[in-house]
């Protein structure tokens, strides 16, 4: 797949003159209808005036081929972080009003077991000795201001997952970090909850997660692995369109600083 073609599909070519003439002459060719200037994502040429010009140094860096791919595996992670802090709250809420509103749903829940008892036992379950029921009464044991605890502690867990979702989207590098540690904070729980039972559910879950910590780590260089931050920021450079075409005109030139990503 050329993500770079698919990215300018969607969201359309970038295009940029640049003052240095020998580096403009190799990103424009002339047509019948007029100037065609070469896009620095997919390298099409497109009609029509360039949507920046200036200085080569001053032209966006604009991601493309395997670094758009990344970036939209960074935006699959923060979708499954967002419906996982935003199911994480529901949860919040709804143990937050259990709490206040406990009596009336056990008075419910004690009056509806018994005329549910000859029903289950049509079907070989038995009420009184059904895990699930057993659970509910454990929660109504429970006092209200330790589910009000746990109602926070629900809540604080949803903003962590939300937080990283927003990060993650943005492909902000402190989303990166902030993804990577919250995550591995998370692991010990979910293998103490693994070794207590194996379920596929859970077994998927911990993939996902050490997954996403090894690809984050490696690809976007964390923590000083392949060179850290300013590897990866000299492989983007060395990615850009701009870049090569600036080397082949004068291959003894050092590369110049960028400002903008795009």
């Amino acid at each position: 797949m050329d993500w770079s073609l698919l990215t300018c599909a969607r969201k359309g070519h970038i295009t940029y003159a640049p003052d240095e003439r020998p580096l403009r002459e190799r990103l424009v060719v002339a047509s019948p209808v007029g100037d065609a200037w070469r896009c620095l994502r997919c390298g099409a040429y497109v009609h029509g005036d360039p949507h920046g010009s200036g200085p080569a140094d001053e032209a966006p860096l604009v991601k493309r081929g395997k670094e758009l791919r990344d970036a939209f595996i960074m935006r699959f992670f923060a979708v499954e972080r967002l419906i996982r802090g935003l199911i994480v709250a529901v949860a919040a809420y709804g143990v937050w009003r259990f709490a206040k509103s406990r009596g009336s749903i056990q008075e419910v829940f004690d009056k509806e077991i018994p005329l549910l008892r000859p029903i289950a036992k049509q079907f070989g379950w038995d009420l009184d000795h059904s895990k699930i029921v057993t659970s509910i009464r454990h929660v109504f044991g429970l006092e209200e201001r330790t589910l009000r605890w746990l109602a926070i502690g629900l809540l604080v867990y949803a903003a962590i997952e939300i937080t990283e979702a927003v990060g993650l989207w943005l492909l902000q590098r402190w989303g990166e970090y902030f993804a990577v540690v919250a995550t591995c904070f998370g692991l010990p729980v979910e293998i103490y909850e693994l070794s207590e039972k194996v379920t596929v559910l859970r077994i998927g879950a911990l993939a996902i997660n050490i997954g996403l910590i090894v690809y984050i780590i490696v690809t976007k260089r964390l923590f000083g692995v392949r060179g850290g931050r300013a590897a990866h920021e000299a492989h983007l450079r060395s990615e850009s369109l701009m870049e090569v075409e600036h080397a082949a005109t004068d291959p003894d030139v050092a590369r110049p600083p960028h400002h903008a990503a795009g």
